[in-house]
This record gives structure tokens, C-alpha cells and sequence, in this order.
């Protein structure tokens, strides 16, 4: 469902917007035809016909860099001990590879409307999806290779979330390790076929997606997952290609000391010397590192997924000496256990609070909003940069991607304007989130999807067809 462009010109005016750093009163904001934002204006003859957004204020859309919307039918149905010894982060992976293989392509595309639907609820302007289900329920491709990877691109086309697909390489279950059935969807052996693969989705966007909605990058799932001769030609491709890079690293203990019984270094310590890590590199997750391997991320993007690493029992982001070494830092739903950017934010600061007992961790500045304006940024203009995306902020030349909050929202009423950031990124709740807009098209208006209806009741479907086939 294509939801309609904005008229020549459109503008409109909140009470507050939020531009160059700060929220400014009285400053409309118009959009061309085109979509993007073409001029700001204080002239009372431009504020006097746009579009008045009382009580609200406005700011830039939330990049979500790191989901795997599959995972939004699992959430809540994993909550429980499954071993009587302990339960982890590897237990869990067993209920989740019992889920992707209960999906068909019709469910694939329902979940991820879903997950997509309420991603733009919370604000979410533009999503890095890291899929790797790409066969069939036996391991066998697609007769059309890339179905699962459209079936995503067409969910995202309707609800009208800007996508990266980041196309994911899956080749073992590990060094040494027989091979799993519960991950037979995922596997593509031969790295040709991978590279032919997301060539051919590359090639397939222009007819599933809007001009701009959507592009392409590559993923090889882990070091775990992907054998180093596999990594390298797919590093290569991408730089050939200026695609981004992402690849989940250093999550769990047990992922760095494969790395060290196989390759005789660290994650981080082996994409280093292969000569990988670069300004196009995002490492996901990043939480066993060494100082020295924290030294080498500077020159990349981290993405934390707090509210995710918390539920696996991950651990927390070392985000303070990640900042100081240069790294960018962003935030991903990961698992979508929980769909809250901004939640990830502040959980980025209040992990550390826990383990450091202190305050205000992640910035050294003492003036005021200087924590806040750091998270904000993390969560629109380093993700933006991280997926090659070109929201992130609302300047003249760049779409208006953003949503609104009503400033009378009991999570944030009675806030003034020197504060406003501060409130938004630790105490907004998402009912405050009240319109949302991808190049400059009102897809949510007073916190409520043309499609929302619709696609709630199918998932519902989806979910009661799976609970039935257990």
C-alpha cells in the first residue's frame, strides 16, 4: 500500500523542532515533492500555511540498525528454564531455530509486518534487517533463491519503513561442530552462490520497493558461523560494491574462545588482521572485547542492543571506552523481545550506572543535556551512517523522516524546551509518539497505522496457527 507523496510543497509547524543540535520554536518546516526537506522559515506568511502540529514537537525518525523481525512471534514464549542446570543465550537459540522452522513464506511476510508496524509506532523511521532464513523448511532453496528476503522488502513497502536488507551468510554451526538441522534454513555453502544471491536481490529492488525505500548489504553472520576464506571474498565483494558490513562479534564468551581455539585470536583481533574493519564495518554487539581490540573498533560502528543483551544475558556494551576510542555507537531491537529505541538508549548509560554505582557515565561534559544529545545522536545519525541511510537528521537536503511526541504525554507533560531532549531519551514513553512521517508522507497519524487493524489481525493468525502446530 503506497500511502501517497506530500502536494509541491508541504510544511508544517510544531511547537518545537528539533534541528542543528536543539529544539527551536516557532520555525516551520517544508518538504518537496520529492520528499525531502527543502527550506526552515520563522516568516509568519510561511508559518501561516503549514500545517499546525499543536502540542507536539517535532524530531528526527529513529534507525533501528539491528533486527531479525522473525524473531517478534517468539517474544514472551521463551521466558521460562528449559535445563535444569542453567539457562543461557544457547538454550534460547534452540527455541528460536524451533520457530524459524515452523515459518512459511506467507508467515514470514505477516511477522514481519508486525514487527515493522511497530517499529514506526515507536518512532523507528528506517530498519537494518539481518535476515538469514533464506530456504525452504528442508534446507532447500527457493525455486526464486531470494523469496524470504522479498517477502521482507514487500512488508516493508506496505507499512512504509525505509529497509536495509542486510543479506546474511550462515556456512557451519561452528569450527568442528557437526552440522545442526535447526539451521539448515539458513546455510549457504558455496560463497559464489551468496554472492550471486544478493546480486540478484540487488538487482530485484526497484520492483518490490519505492526509489529510496530500500537497498542492500551484506552480513556474514558470525566468526563462528562463516570460516575465514568464506569472510574474506565477502569482504571483498562488499568493498567492490560500497556495501555496508555488518556481522554479530564477541556476544557471548564461548563465540571468542572458538576464535581463539581455531584461529588463535579473538573476533575482533582476527577482522582486524584481515583487514576488514573499516569505516563501512558494523560490529554488533561488541561486549567481550579487550581494550586493544576496543582500539581497533574505533574507526567502526558498534551497534548495542541492550534490551535484547539483557534478556539473552549478553552483558553490557563497554559503550564508555568505545566512545572515547572514536567508535560510533547505535542501537538495534536485535531479538524485538521489546521494540524501543529509546530504550536501548538509556540502557546503554544505565547498565553501566549499575556496574560502575555511579551517574552519568557516557559523557564527560558537565553541561547540561550533554548525555542526552549523545544518545539521541546514536540512535538517528550514527545508525543512519551505519546502514548507509539518508535520514538520521532534519536538515535542508535530507527526507523528512520523523515523528512527532505530544508534548502532554503524562510520561514527559509539563516539560520546557532546554529539558525536552533529556525527557525524550530517559523517561518518553511510546504513547507519546503520535505521528510519523518517511519523506515527508504522514504514514502514522495520531498514533494510529492505516493499516493497523489488518495487519495485528494476521499476525494474531500467525501466531494461533503456530501455537496449534506444536
Amino acid at each position: 500500500m503506497h500511502l501517497g507523496k506530500a502536494d509541491p510543497e508541504t510544511g508544517w509547524l510544531a511547537d518545537l523542532v528539533y534541528t542543528r543540535g536543539a529544539f527551536e520554536a516557532g520555525l516551520a518546516m517544508f518538504v518537496g515533492s520529492d520528499g525531502r526537506i527543502s527550506r526552515f522559515s520563522r516568516d509568519p506568511a510561511d508559518t501561516a500555511k503549514a500545517v499546525r502540529l499543536a502540542r507536539r514537537a517535532m524530531v528526527p525518525g529513529l534507525v533501528n540498525v539491528h533486527s531479525h523481525a522473525f524473531q517478534r512471534v517468539i517474544r514472551g514464549r521463551t521466558e521460562y528454564r528449559t535445563s535444569a542446570d542453567r539457562d543461557s543465550f544457547w538454550t534460547w537459540r534452540e527455541s528460536m531455530y524451533r520457530a524459524a522452522n515452523l515459518l512459511s513464506p506467507e508467515a514470514v511476510y505477516h511477522v514481519a509486518r508486525m514487527a515493522f508496524l511497530e517499529m514506526l509506532l515507536s518512532g523507528i523511521t528506517t530498519v537494518g534487517e539481518f535476515h538469514y532464513i533464506h530456504h525452504s523448511l528442508n534446507g532447500v532453496p527457493y525455486d526464486q533463491r531470494n523469496l524470504l528476503a522479498l517477502q521482507l522488502l514487500r512488508a516493508a513497502d506496505e507499512v512504509g519503513l525505509r529497509i536495509a536488507l542486510l543479506r546474511t551468510a550462515y556456512v557451519r554451526a561452528g569450527w568442528r561442530r557437526p552440522a545442526d538441522p535447526g539451521q539448515a534454513r539458513f546455510i549457504t555453502p558455496d560463497v559464489e552462490e551468496f554472492i550471486g544471491d544478493t546480486e540478484a536481490l540487488r538487482a530485484a529492488i526497484p520492483r518490490v520497493s519505492r526509489p529510496g525505500r530500500a537497498w542492500v548489504g551484506v552480513a556474514p553472520h558470525s566468526i563462528r558461523a562463516v570460516p575465514i576464506d568464506y569472510l574474506r571474498k565477502v569482504a571483498a565483494y562488499a568493498r567492490s560494491r560500497g556495501l555496508r558490513f555488518h556481522i554479530h562479534v564477541a556476544e557471548q564468551p564461548a563465540e571468542v574462545e572458538a576464535s581463539i581455539a581455531e584461529y588463535g585470536c579473538r573476533p575482533v583481533e582476527l577482522l582486524e588482521r584481515e583487514g576488514i574493519i573499516d569505516s563501512r564495518f558494523t560490529g554488533i554487539h561488541a561486549i567481550h572485547v579487550t581494550d586493544e581490540e576496543i582500539g581497533y573498533l574505533g574507526k567502526a560502528t558498534v551497534c548495542a542492543c541492550p534490551t535484547s543483551e539483557r534478556n539473552l544475558g549478553d552483558g553490557a556494551v563497554p559503550a564508555d571506552p568505545l566512545y572515547a576510542a572514536g567508535a560510533g555507537i547505535c542501537f538495534g531491537s536485535d531479538s524485538n523481545i521489546q521494540i524501543d529505541l529509546l530504550e536501548d538508549a538509556r540502557l546503554l548509560e544505565y547498565h553501566l550506572r549499575m556496574n560502575r554505582l555511579e551517574r552519568v557515565v557516557l559523557t564527560p561534559e558537565t553541561s547540561h543535556g550533554a548525555l542526552a544529545q549523545r544518545l539521541f545522536h546514536s540512535a538517528t545519525v550514527t545508525g543512519a551512517r551505519s546502514l548507509d541511510a539518508p535520514g538520521g537528521s532534519l536538515e535542508i537536503g535530507r527526507p523528512a523522516d520523523f515523528f512527532t511526541v505530544d508534548l502532554e504525554d503524562p510520561s514527559i507533560v509539563g516539560v520546557e524546551p532546554d529539558t525536552l531532549l533529556d525527557q525524550v531519551v530517559f523517561a518518553l514513553e511510546r504513547t507519546a509518539v503520535r505521528d510519523v512521517s518517511i519523506d515527508g508522507e504522514m504514514i502514522v497519524r495520531d498514533g494510529r497505522h492505516p493499516l493497523q487493524e489488518e495487519i495485528v489481525r494476521d499476525f494474531i493468525a500467525v501466531v494461533a496457527g503456530l501455537s496449534s502446530g506444536r
